[in-house]
């Protein structure tokens, strides 16, 4: 597949409405997780998410049952996503989604320290202060010293770092086969990875529940399509700080359904870690403009 790395904002685009579609999903998870082990709850997503794809890559007469390329870095990308989605499954069962995605915003900023390193794209000292700033936005929305504090929501972090690599290894194969097969593989991964620890904790889920957790896969297969076709356009580090739109939805859908508005030091937190992360992309935005104004020989003017 021709890189088209080229055109950034078609890959912003695609993120912003991918960001729209998943806390539509993250709202089910929580629904579901009052009566359903977390464990169970994350499976159903992969399970789902696998369901719904099947037969439309039966339909296209897409060679789904082979071992993918670089299958090594497939499944790593899988086990990535697997960890996000258990690991803040289990922040928002405890927590309110609002605050849960604002410590999982802080993707952008791990993206930007280890991307220059992995992927050769560029780092600088502004950005090294951008990423100290948003961190610093973590600690106000944490506030560990306050009552408010819970220590589930920790969880939401660790899902930030395993969302941060796998945004990375979207990256890493953005050329190597057909987007909605790379997205079957990321089903399957989870399932082979869920399986096993999934019977410990198994309940019988009825009607209602079954109806839920297939939405909730549709959902995941939608969003996460849009966000590997987002990297066929542009850069980790210039697609990860548009996370942030997702905090539009998620909070809207918190207030409709559960009553809940984020406080003022929320705010304060989302404002400064997205801030942080729009420098971010900002910077990458600009040098690249510059190389590529270099390469075609020509000054540009930003």
């Amino acid at each position: 597949m021709p890189s088209t790395s080229n055109r950034p904002l078609v890959g912003i685009v695609l993120m912003i409405i991918a960001m729209l579609m998943v806390p539509v999903l993250d709202l089910f998870a929580k629904l579901l997780s009052t009566d359903y082990p977390v464990l169970q709850v994350t499976w159903a997503r992969f399970v789902f998410h696998g369901l719904w794809l099947l037969p439309i890559l039966m339909w296209k007469g897409t060679v789904w049952w082979r071992l993918p390329q670089q299958p090594g870095y497939q499944f790593l990308r899988s086990l990535m996503l697997t960890v996000t989605t258990l690991a803040f499954f289990l922040a928002i069962r405890d927590n309110p989604i609002p605050t849960s995605l604002t410590l999982l915003f802080v993707s952008p900023l791990i993206v930007a320290v280890i991307a220059p390193f992995w992927l050769g794209e560029s780092f600088d000292w502004p950005r090294g202060v951008a990423v100290v700033c948003g961190f610093v936005g973590v600690v106000v929305v944490l506030r560990p010293s306050s009552d408010a504090f819970n220590p589930s929501v920790l969880w939401a972090l660790v899902a930030g770092v395993g969302y941060a690599f796998y945004i990375m290894f979207t990256r890493r194969l953005r050329a190597t086969g057909e987007p909605l097969l790379t997205l079957f593989y990321t089903a399957v991964g989870g399932i082979l990875v869920l399986t096993p620890l999934v019977a410990s904790v198994w309940q019988t889920p009825d009607l209602k529940a079954l109806v839920m957790m297939a939405s909730m896969g549709l959902f995941a297969a939608i969003g996460h399509y849009l966000i590997i076709m987002a990297c066929e356009y542009a850069t980790a580090s210039q697609l990860s700080p548009f996370n942030y739109f997702e905090i539009v939805a998620a909070t809207a859908i918190s207030y409709l359904v559960f009553g809940f508005f984020p406080d003022a030091y929320v705010w304060l937190g989302i404002a400064i870690i997205c801030l942080s992360g729009a420098y971010v992309s900002w910077r990458e935005l600009k040098l690249s403009r510059k190389v590529r104004a270099a390469h075609d020989g020509r000054i540009d003017v930003i």
